[in-house]
Formats: structure tokens, C-alpha cells, sequence
């Protein structure tokens, strides 16, 4: 046996003598995390301005007949736009927010460096940027319900779909939403990313 012989014993197949610490294999693997971070930190920026501006510009006037009187045809314009919906009002302001928070880092870290991302301060930014993640994604269920109801109705409630007739305002919705779920999808993989930097800074950082 190891210990009769004054070896010292394998762990886990591991070999005679090599040392066994709780760290983590992939935060230790030489990895540039810093410069994905910083490009998906443009991508989300970029996905979260995109959803913003658009559903933000979202407009659209139309003239529809709404009744019929004997043979003549009754008409009413009517104008679809985002701040007669809740849910979209919601939406443009969380994407904006989540821009915002995007481009306060970026300029802050341009002008200090990847030194700024210390312990403490590291923490607080994998913290918002997961608090960016629900914040976004709430914005975006929210219109995406509405959306589903303005393409497709609601027979049981009643409520009769939209887009029949304001079709350009519908397909720029679903492109603001579109590039909303891309910017959860980006802050998502941000936030593991941040997660292994902030693991990877010693303990005296």
C-alpha cells in the first residue's frame, strides 16, 4: 500500500504528490475573458438601442371602415402607437434602461481600464448586469403577450386583432422585439462571463 510504502496516496486517479484544490477548472483556464466581455457588452448595447429606438418610433395611421350604412361606407383614421399600450411603454423603457447601464460601463472602463474591475466593484457589476437581465426580459414578455394578442386576437374575451390593419406597426414591433430577446440572450452570456472574471480576481484585488 501507498502508505506502507511512505508514498503519498493518489486522489481520483490524480498523480502521487499533486495537489487538490476546490478551484474551478474553467476560471483557471487561460481564457480571454475580458475582451468577450467587452465585445458582448457592445452587442447587448447595440441590441438593447436597436429594440429601443424602434418600438420607440413605432407609429402608424390608418383609415378603416367601421360601418356601413346602406351603401355607403363609413371610414375612421385611426393612429397605433407604442404609448397606448402599457406593455410597450414598459418595454421601451427597460430596453432603455439596459442601454444606458451598458453605456455607462463602456465609457467608464474606457476611461479607468480593466483595472476598474476589482472585488468589490466587480461584484456590483455582475450584480446589475443580472439585475439588467430580468429587467429586459420583463419588458419583453410583457410586449411579446401583447403583440400575440394584437396578431391574433382573443375570440373568448372578445378582443379582435389589429394587425389586419396596421400591419406596419405590428412587423416593427416584432423587430423590437426580435432584437430585445437578442440582448437578453447577450446579457445572459455577459453574465457568465463576469461571473468567471470577477472569479479569477486574487483576493488582495
Amino acid at each position: 500500500m501507498a502508505f506502507e510504502d511512505g508514498e503519498k496516496p493518489s486522489v481520483d486517479g490524480m498523480e502521487k504528490g499533486e495537489a487538490v484544490d476546490g478551484s474551478c477548472p474553467i476560471a483557471k483556464a487561460k481564457v480571454p475573458v475580458w475582451p468577450l466581455i467587452m465585445v458582448l457588452r457592445v452587442l447587448a448595447f447595440c441590441a438593447t438601442v436597436t429594440a429601443t429606438v424602434v418600438m420607440a418610433l413605432n407609429k402608424q395611421t390608418n383609415t378603416i371602415v367601421v360601418a356601413t350604412v346602406g351603401n355607403t361606407p363609413i371610414s375612421g383614421t385611426f393612429t397605433a402607437k407604442f404609448q397606448q399600450t402599457p406593455a410597450f411603454v414598459f418595454f421601451v423603457i427597460a430596453n432603455a434602461i439596459a442601454s444606458l447601464h451598458n453605456l455607462s460601463f463602456l465609457l467608464v472602463v474606457g476611461w479607468f481600464g480593466e483595472k476598474l474591475y476589482t472585488k468589490g466593484f466587480g461584484l456590483l457589476i455582475t450584480v446589475s448586469d443580472m439585475v439588467m437581465v430580468g429587467l429586459v426580459a420583463s419588458g419583453a414578455a410583457a410586449a411579446a403577450f401583447m403583440a400575440e394578442l394584437g396578431k391574433n386576437g382573443n375570440s373568448e374575451a372578445r378582443w379582435v386583432k389589429i394587425c389586419d390593419n396596421f400591419d406596419s406597426f405590428c412587423n416593427h414591433a416584432e423587430d423590437a422585439l426580435i432584437a430585445s430577446f437578442t440582448g437578453i440572450g447577450l446579457l445572459m452570456a455577459l453574465n457568465v462571463l463576469s461571473t468567471i472574471r470577477l472569479y479569477r480576481i486574487p483576493a488582495h484585488g
